[in-house]
Formats: C-alpha cells, sequence, structure tokens
C-alpha cells in the first residue's frame, strides 16, 4: 500500500511539470504571434505612406501580397497550435486534480485505518492480553554442533522457542524469534506472523501489531486461525483508538465466521463489548 502511495505521488509529481512545459510553449508562440502581426502591421504602413508607385509598382506589389500571404498562413498556423496546447494544459489539469483527490482520500484512510496521528489518544481501555498465552516454561536449550558451538535454529525452533518467551513475557525475545522463523521461511508462515503480532501487542505497538494480524490473516482467510487474526486486529484498533474500525472488523468476523468455537465467541464478544460496537 505504501508502494501505491508512493507511485500516486511521483504521478502528481509529474503531472504538473507536463503542464508547465505546455505552458511555457504557448507564451512562445503567442510571442511569435505578436512579432508577425507587428510586422504585417510595418508592411501596411510602409505601403501606404507613399505619394506615388515606384517604377516596379507590380512587382513590388505581388512581392508584398506574397509576404503578407506567408505571413498569415504563418499566423493561422501558430494560433492552431496555442488553441491545441491549450486544450493539452486542461486536460492535464483536470487528470492532476483528480489524482490530487484519489491521493487525498487515500492518506486519510490510511491514517484512519492504522491510527496514525491518534495514537495513544483516548482509547480508554486497558490493552487486551495477547491471543493465545502459552504457560510459563524455561527457556529451551539451543541446540549445538559437533564441536559444541550452538547450531543455526530452524523455523520450527525458533517458533517454539518464541511460544516460550511470549509465555514468559518476554516480548522482545517473542518478536526476533518470530522474525527470524518469517526469514527463514519456514512452512507455518501463518504462526510466524501471529506471534510476531502477540509480541508486538505485548510490548504496546499497536500499529504495527494490527500490521501483524493483517498480514496473517491475508495468508490465511479460510484457515484455522483466520477468526483469531481478525479478533487480534480489532483490539489493535480498539487500542489504537479507532472504534470504528474495530467493529468494522468485528462484523467482518461474524459474517465470515458466524459458527465459532465457544472460547472464540466469547473473546470476540468481549472485544465488542470493548469497542462499544451496536
Amino acid at each position: 500500500m505504501r508502494r501505491a502511495a508512493l507511485l500516486l505521488g511521483l504521478t502528481l509529481l509529474a503531472t504538473p511539470a507536463a503542464a508547465q512545459m505546455d505552458s511555457r510553449e504557448g507564451i512562445a508562440l503567442q510571442n511569435q504571434i505578436l512579432q508577425l502581426r507587428q510586422e504585417m502591421e510595418q508592411l501596411r504602413m510602409g505601403g501606404g505612406g507613399r505619394s506615388s508607385p515606384p517604377p516596379s509598382s507590380s512587382r513590388g506589389s505581388a512581392g508584398s501580397g506574397e509576404l503578407v500571404g506567408s505571413l498569415l498562413d504563418r499566423v493561422s498556423n501558430l494560433e492552431e497550435e496555442v488553441r491545441r496546447l491549450r486544450g493539452r494544459v486542461d486536460v492535464l489539469e483536470n487528470q492532476n486534480q483528480r489524482l490530487r483527490q484519489d491521493f487525498e482520500k487515500y492518506q486519510g484512510d490510511m491514517e484512519f485505518r492504522l491510527g496514525q496521528g491518534g495514537a495513544g489518544g483516548g482509547g480508554g481501555a486497558a490493552a487486551p492480553a495477547p491471543s493465545r498465552p502459552a504457560p510459563q516454561a524455561p527457556p529451551l536449550a539451543p541446540p549445538t554442533t559437533s564441536t559444541g558451538a550452538p547450531a543455526p535454529r530452524t523455523p520450527d525452533r525458533a517458533l517454539a522457542e518464541g511460544q516460550a518467551a511470549l509465555g514468559r513475557r518476554d516480548y522482545a525475545a517473542a518478536e526476533a524469534a518470530a522474525r527470524e522463523a518469517l526469514a527463514g521461511r519456514g512452512a507455518n508462515a501463518v504462526a510466524g506472523q501471529m506471534l510476531l503480532a502477540d509480541a508486538l501487542t505485548g510490548k504496546r505497538d499497536f500499529g504495527n501489531a494490527a500490521i501483524a494480524y493483517n498480514e496473517a490473516f491475508t495468508r490465511a482467510r479460510t484457515g484455522p486461525r483466520a477468526p483469531e487474526a481478525l479478533i487480534g486486529l480489532a483490539n489493535s484498533f480498539q487500542s489504537l483508538g479507532n472504534k470504528r474500525e474495530a467493529c468494522d472488523t468485528l462484523n467482518d468476523l461474524r459474517s465470515q465466521f458466524p459458527n465459532l468455537p465457544a472460547p472464540m465467541a466469547a473473546r470476540a464478544t468481549a472485544a465488542r463489548q470493548r469497542s462499544q460496537c451496536r
């Protein structure tokens, strides 16, 4: 979404430059037309001020007529070019106005959805506990190689150790493990995104937690953890003070997953109460 905004912004920067270039060309053409008109006036004044025509008046008149005709043709062509350029400028200005309106709407939607500018304001309710907390458990001992050096963690082991850290409320370690698992491109990317979102929620980084929950839902819209991701997303919006977005998310949850298990339905009901959804 940010890439789209950047492309749209570049388009907005490029469009006024094109319109400005056409405006400069139009001014130059208008100056040429004015100069040609002045030359025609000088020819007329020069021809009308003589008391008697010279001996070669017929040849001079023919030459002057051809010159005036040529100048008239040039004036006509330049005026047509000015009209064409003015039409292009009008089209570009209209396109620029529409792009600016679209960009402003997009920017407003982004700020509203992610709570930028409203984070830390009037949410009023305590932050929800991270979803699916694991029971307290001691850290797992890292595996070692034949030389005794610690072996690199596999994505699955990183997830397991991250869940253990989440249970100890060591949110920094849980976040690091989640990012390590996601970087390893393991098969269970949804679990990695959910672990990351839960860790960020524990750190009260609700804006990035919302992004992580949304990514988890996008990866598995019909999977078993999709309802959990939507509830986490709604809780993040509520913690940012965006109750409308939270209720919209919970309404989507209700329409897409009408038959939730009892524990999940209870969590959804509690989220609706915190956000004061109708």
